[in-house]
């Protein structure tokens, strides 16, 4: 049954009363629980087989490198193709990539090729995953602008990153509970099948146009240095990416919470899991309060607040001894981050015109993913030349000196109402 035309700005579930919404929105969460429990359960494998924690390292490299060098060519594509067609496509290679995997974990396949080799077989297949997703992200998040009315864009960035939330909390449990109860095989045949419902989900959504286009967007260079000059010249959103980009570039501490929960709160495994658990508890928390109080009315007031916020919570994780006071930090930094994922998300849904979408979001997905990537890196490396909390006190100051210098930057941007931005937009089409 299709929503009603007329949903209002406070409802909470407004955007989620489109089926297309929603089926976009389920798949992209079974896509992210999906390939966090086979990240989870392939690592335990690995790591079991080969005692190397080398080998755990380039499970996310080699997911990483792919996705950042195609994503501003799948953003391409998003904008000059049919976005259904493509996000199948990159579904049924990524179940593929899948099958690949679980018949290297047989014992067989093992017992065949010689452990390099077999290694080197499943980088592979990871790096398939990793082209895939990069073809993916930036069409799903391109999408979203053609199911709802562009009123509940700032609703549909709120559940489209509770989905996402949610799979970051229960998709490594899976992978581990999976792994105990049936072993790797056994977890990746149930990856793979919650991979071919994703892709089921997105069959159901209905194919959209592809936005006319100026011819010289044809050209694959030309098009690339039109997604990025849009993102440079428009403030509200080369600024917004960069204060996401810097701050967890500086201040996240998820890669190196082993050595918080080891060496200064001296807590063993299971808490270090609440540990990691405690930003998207957190996260998931406050997106559901984001669904009742919509944090776009002053969006970029609240989007510099809420990065202060984050550096003040990771200052506050890096001084404390005490393990719920380092819980209740963490909590608050995913809390934190949520909100600046609501008000960034429906920024670069609003801003971009239809002919763009694709490749300013595949820019944001590369930003994204190196803050991610390059981030747990530059974690690791301050930890190891400046010590743990030192390490983590320079990456919150960091964090906050960047929101000073943004403020000092974007006076206009204050002003900014994001129900009526300055500049015209066409309301999507309403099913």
């Amino acid at each position: 049954m299709s929503a009603p035309a007329d949903a209002s700005r406070s409802d909470p579930y407004a955007a989620l009363r489109y089926p297309e919404f929603r089926r976009l929105v389920a798949s992209s969460f079974l896509l992210h629980f999906a390939l966090l429990a086979q990240e989870v359960a392939l690592g335990y494998e690995l790591y079991r087989l080969t005692r190397d924690p080398l080998t755990l390292g380039l499970i996310g490299l080699a997911e990483a490198i792919p996705f950042i060098a195609i994503a501003l060519v799948g953003g391409h594509y998003a904008d000059r193709r049919e976005k259904r067609n493509l996000m199948r496509g990159a579904l049924v290679a990524i179940v593929l990539a899948s099958a690949w995997l679980l018949w290297l974990s047989l014992e067989a396949s093992r017992a065949a090729l010689p452990q390099t080799l077999w290694l080197l077989a499943i980088y592979a297949a990871i790096v398939l995953i990793g082209f895939a997703r990069g073809i993916f992200s930036p069409t799903a998040s391109a999408l979203k602008a053609f199911l709802v009315p562009r009123e509940l864009f700032g609703n549909a960035a709120t559940w489209s990153s509770a989905g996402w939330q949610v799979g970051a909390i229960l998709g490594p449990v899976a992978g581990g509970l999976l792994h105990a109860a049936v072993g790797l095989p056994g977890a990746l045949l149930v990856v793979i099948g919650l991979l071919a419902c994703a892709a089921l989900l997105v069959s159901g959504i209905q194919p959209r146009g592809v936005p006319p286009a100026p011819e010289a967007e044809d050209d694959l260079w030309a098009s690339l240095k039109q997604g990025l000059a849009f993102v440079r010249d428009t403030p509200m959103i080369s600024y917004a990416i960069t204060l996401d980009l810097f701050s967890v570039l500086f201040g996240g501490v998820v890669a190196i919470l082993p050595v918080f929960a080891a060496d200064v709160l001296l807590v063993g495994p299971a808490q270090l899991g609440l540990l990691r658990a405690a930003p998207s508890v957190g996260g998931v928390l406050t997106l559901l309060l984001c669904a009742w109080y919509p944090p776009t009315r002053r969006a970029w007031r609240n989007l510099l607040l809420v990065v202060a916020g984050f550096g003040l919570a990771t200052l506050l994780f890096a001084l404390s001894k005490n393990f719920w006071l380092s819980m209740a930090a963490l909590f608050l930094t995913g809390a934190f981050d949520s909100v600046s994922v609501v008000i960034r998300s429906t920024i670069l849904q609003i801003y971009p015109p239809d002919h763009l979408r694709g490749r300013v979001q595949a820019v944001n997905s590369v930003f994204l993913s190196c803050s991610n990537e390059i981030g747990a890196f530059e974690s690791g490396l301050a930890a190891r030349l400046m010590g743990a909390v030192p390490s983590v006190i320079f990456g919150a100051g960091m964090t906050l000196a960047i929101v000073a210098g943004v403020w000092a930057r974007s006076g206009k941007l204050f002003a900014v109402n994001l129900l009526n931005p300055d500049h015209d937009r066409k309301p999507a089409a309403v099913p």
